[in-house]
């Protein structure tokens, strides 16, 4: 299994990156009246370590533009019925070694800089655009988060992870389209030697057994024991605790509160100080 420690949730997947350091109260993202224009802003300020979220009027306001290189995560069939006008299509695992099967040695870890280079450029991704990344992450299991987590892992900063997803940007009320976009391919992206501070190893893990909090943030049929998700094998790590990592959002797919995650979270035994992992 892919272990990672608290530092990377923080852009593999949302909510947990929430609730690593919290504050302020609930986020706000309530439309306005239907006599004024625009939809008022989802509140990011109460969220701490937030610069690599961006809201989905943010991203409205840059459709079209040349400095905009827009990834649409989901399932290749998903993107082919609705996406976002101009988003290319990256699918589940763009970014990560799938040579053999799930769980052997190197499987679904980032690829090495030359692929992730070659990769890159043919996507049209450097180091100047703004690169945003999402998913309707209740069809899929959160691959924006991931990407985002690995190009950070890379030393790329100008990526961002679109807060709600394709859900809450169609509750907005903002276009789709079944219209396929092509990448414009580019050059010269530079990636910096990957922070393995991100991640987590097997080693890390047996050696910490017992004495910082795991977390299991698959399905509870997963936790306990099926393999339908394609598992090598079935159950957990043990003494991991089972948190769905949808529990942590709302049903538009927006995160929850920083007082909501901060009580999931220590009812799972983590306080925002804490170091923990999860895989």
């Amino acid at each position: 299994m892919n272990v990672h420690k608290k530092k990377l949730s923080v852009l593999l997947m949302l909510v947990l990156a929430l609730a690593a350091a919290l504050s302020g109260c609930a986020p706000s993202a309530a439309p306005q009246s239907s006599e004024e224009p625009e939809q008022a802003g989802f509140d990011l300020s109460v969220y701490k370590n937030n610069d690599f979220l961006i809201t989905p009027q943010d991203l409205k306001a840059m459709l079209g533009s040349e400095d905009l290189v827009l990834v649409d995560a989901n399932k290749p069939d998903v993107y082919g019925k609705e996406h976002i006008p101009g988003a290319i299509s990256a699918g589940l695992h763009s970014f990560s070694n799938t040579v053999g099967k799930p769980g052997e040695p190197g499987w679904g870890t980032i690829l090495d800089k030359d692929a992730l280079t070659e990769k890159l450029n043919a996507m049209g991704i450097n180091n100047e655009k703004t690169v945003v990344f999402y998913s309707d992450v209740f069809k899929g299991p959160g691959a924006d988060g991931r990407a985002v987590w690995q190009l950070q892992m890379a030393g790329m900063d100008n990526v961002k992870l679109l807060v709600g997803g394709l859900s809450y940007w169609k509750e907005l009320g903002y276009e789709v389209t079944a219209e396929v976009s092509e990448p414009v391919p580019t050059t010269g992206v530079v990636l910096k030697d990957y922070d393995e501070s991100f991640g987590a190893t097997k080693d890390y893990v047996f050696e910490n057994l017992g004495k910082q909090v795991l977390i299991d943030v698959r399905t509870p049929k997963e936790y306990g024991g099926s393999q339908n998700a394609g598992e090598p094998r079935g159950g957990h790590i043990t003494g991991a605790t089972n948190l769905l990592w949808l529990d942590l959002l709302n049903e538009n797919g927006t995160p929850k509160s920083p007082e909501e995650i901060t009580k999931i979270m220590a009812d799972a035994g983590v306080s925002p100080e804490d170091d923990f992992t999860l895989y």
